[in-house]
């Protein structure tokens, strides 16, 4: 069953931030779950690391916040469904490439980048030094994982990272 979370609503940037890194790291075991993301907090905060760990509202740490989503959904909720979504550096710089050649007014959604991808998109941006042949595989790999979650219909422009 499928937990609808908004996870803007949901969970702190900063939580969000330590959920896409373990959903997203190939080292770390599926599913990652709350529990997951709870053991390995606390296994690299200390006593002293929560005092100092990044304040949720006025006096809560990220661990707490973290107990609170658990109670609410329980420790096994996959990590995924509370991590807000965005895309890396380099794909946000092929969406507002896209962008940038559509019209204002119109939406481009991944399915709309997707398909730009297949028609040699990602050629011609190499060719004008826009990207590294290494980093084609990749940018590939991730468009594709963002599909499989959000489908084609999500606007690219909702993923862009606004660092």
């Amino acid at each position: 069953m499928t937990i609808p979370i908004d996870p803007d609503a949901q969970v702190s940037p900063e939580l969000s931030e330590v959920m896409s890194t373990l959903v997203n790291n190939p080292d770390v075991p599926e599913p990652v779950t709350l529990g997951t993301v709870r053991r390995v907090l606390r296994h690299s905060l200390d006593s002293e690391d929560l005092e100092e760990a990044p304040k949720i509202g006025l006096e809560e740490t990220l661990l707490a916040e973290l107990e609170q989503l658990i109670e609410e959904y329980g420790e096994d909720a996959l990590a995924s469904e509370f991590a807000a979504a965005s895309a890396s550096d380099l794909l946000s710089e092929l969406i507002e490439a896209i962008l940038e050649r559509s019209d204002e007014d119109e939406t481009v959604a991944l399915g709309d980048i997707r398909d730009a991808v297949d028609q040699g998109l990602l050629a011609e941006l190499e060719g004008e030094g826009l990207i590294e042949s290494d980093d084609v595989q990749a940018l590939v790999a991730e468009l594709d994982a963002l599909i499989e979650r959000y489908g084609v219909e999500l606007p690219a422009e909702d993923l862009l990272r606004m660092d």
